[in-house]
């Protein structure tokens, strides 16, 4: 087992990985910006190294610096969280080639599924079903419509490299195909350095539907269940559940073997995510991978009662797998709670805190870097607390939900408490009854 684990990132996943550190008895080292000297995972970890400005390319993106902060701590491991570098093969690699264990999957694992089109293809020789669409890059114009005359409108552009819902195009017809497909290359070529773009049939009244999955170092892969993810704005998710209120137990066991299928077709080593579209005919297409702990990986640990961040270390350490897979036996929701005002189109709203109350009780976690008198700071994620709550029925964790938001105080700047709060009175929500765009619909206005 590793002796030290450096935390490759910043505020509550950085505290997260602290917390299991100490419980397993491993010292930690927490690198910090000159923005985050007062956040608690600095505070919280056996030792901090500054490792650059408040800019994340000087930062935490900084991998010269980080890897000085390895060397000079004697780190024997690195733990990357979500964002910044988790993601980052060349990262993985330079960790390898400097005898630092990478704490998450292979750097080939990272860049077969980091790029769109490869990570098709290997799903579509592992037998796991994919959006009818391109085989690879879209040549030209010519070759976009013929392609999307086989496919069939409506059609949706995508960047090969892309993320976040940039270099996305959703295409009605041929008409706007010309000028959607210029918009989504330049967007790409701008966010990505890649203009590659590619198309799928675009999936009407999606649900966003993730299964969880672990794999060791020797070929044995298992899933932990799904997730619910439709309740998101742009492509950025805002609440998460499990189990999913759309999904039978026929449907949720082929959903989970396809997983572990996708996993074992690149001998995947690690906790990762295996990212669904599920049709309303319950219909599910092979979306992305992602090889990393999700930001929403607390709602699978409180469903099924696992330490998925100690999973990660011991996996990392060569320690094997049982390959039982897990079903859940609660239900839980977490709300993310971002520095926004959700009366003014979430618009990021950095600033102080000058009084924060967490909500308490039964049932109820919270995951969080902040406190009264902590500076939220315009240059990262605008998350500043995850709010999970987990009961037996689906019922019973709305409920508690409610209550749990009505306690959660938050003074000196906005935040998306307000949103959720109406969210759990929602009569759709509350039904189960929602899509990808239900937030589009969603009459969300100040109360006067």
């Amino acid at each position: 087992m590793f002796k030290k684990i450096l935390i490759a990132n910043r505020g509550e996943i950085a505290l997260r990985v602290i917390r299991t550190c100490k419980e397993m008895g491993i010292k930690t080292v927490a690198i910090y910006s000159s923005a985050d000297a007062d956040s608690l995972h600095v505070r919280f970890a056996d030792e901090a190294v500054c490792v650059g400005p408040a800019s994340s390319s000087l930062s935490y993106l900084n991998i010269p610096n980080i890897m000085a902060a390895v060397e000079i701590t004697n780190a024997d491991a690195v733990h990357p969280g979500y964002g910044f570098l988790a993601e980052n093969a060349e990262f993985a690699e330079i960790c390898g080639q400097t005898g630092v264990k990478f704490i998450g999957p292979q750097p080939e694992h990272i860049r077969k599924m980091g790029d769109k089109i490869t990570a098709k293809e290997t799903m579509i020789k592992a037998n796991v079903p994919v959006v009818p669409g391109s085989d690879g890059l879209v040549k030209n114009l010519d070759d976009a419509i013929t392609i999307a005359k086989e496919v069939g409108y409506p059609i949706m552009l995508k960047a090969t490299a892309g993320g976040g819902g940039k270099g996305m195009r959703l295409v009605w017809n041929e008409e706007k195909l010309e000028e959607n497909l210029n918009a989504a290359q330049n967007e790409a070529r701008a966010s990505f350095g890649n203009d590659g773009m590619y198309i799928e049939k675009f999936v009407e009244e999606p649900r966003h539907i993730e299964v969880q999955i672990a794999g060791d170092q020797y070929g044995t892969v298992c899933h932990l269940s799904e997730r619910e993810c439709s309740i998101q704005r742009r492509h950025q998710k805002l609440l998460e559940e499990a189990p999913s209120p759309f999904l039978n137990e026929d449907l949720r066991k082929r959903m989970g073997n396809s997983a572990i299928e996708a996993g074992k077709a690149i001998n995947y080593e690690g906790v990762g995510t295996v990212e669904f579209l599920v049709d309303k005919h319950q219909n599910y297409y092979f979306m992305e991978m992602n090889t990393r702990i999700q930001v929403e990986h607390t709602v699978t640990e409180e469903v099924i009662d696992y330490d998925l961040i100690r999973e990660q270390i011991k996996i990392a350490a060569g320690e094997k797998i049982s390959g039982e897979n897990y079903y859940p036996t609660m239900h839980a929701i977490e709300c993310r709670i971002n520095a926004e005002d959700p009366y003014n189109n979430f618009r990021p709203c950095p600033g102080l805190i000058t009084s924060f109350h967490s909500a308490k009780g039964h049932g109820i976690r919270v995951d969080t870097h902040v406190y009264a008198g902590y500076t939220i700071s315009p240059h990262y994620d605008s998350m500043i607390a995850k709010l999970i709550c987990k009961a037996r029925t689906r019922e019973e964790c709305i409920a508690k939900m409610r209550r749990a938001l009505d306690e959660f105080i938050v003074e000196g700047i906005s935040t998306t408490v307000p949103f959720h709060r109406k969210l759990m009175d929602d009569k759709k929500f509350i039904k189960g009854n929602f899509t990808t765009k239900f937030i589009e619909t969603f009459d969300f206005k100040k109360e006067k």
